[in-house]
């Protein structure tokens, strides 16, 4: 693969786990009480053009 895909696709990567990392960060702080609780998480992740259709699934704490 090309230095220019690798790069585009890491900066691609760290901007999905920056503001994804504050979206949930958010929704914690906003919710009703979550203190001991876990929740179920998932990410699809999508690209128009190529057929990809990828789910990663896990598990989050609540705060």
């Amino acid at each position: 693969m090309s230095d220019d895909f690798n790069m585009s696709m890491r900066k691609f990567l760290k901007q999905v786990g920056v503001t994804s990392q504050q979206a949930i960060e958010e929704a914690m702080r906003n919710a009703a009480d979550t203190s001991g609780k876990t929740f179920e998480a998932k990410m699809v992740l999508t690209i128009d053009g190529v057929d990809l259709e990828h789910v990663v699934t896990g598990k989050i704490e609540g705060p």
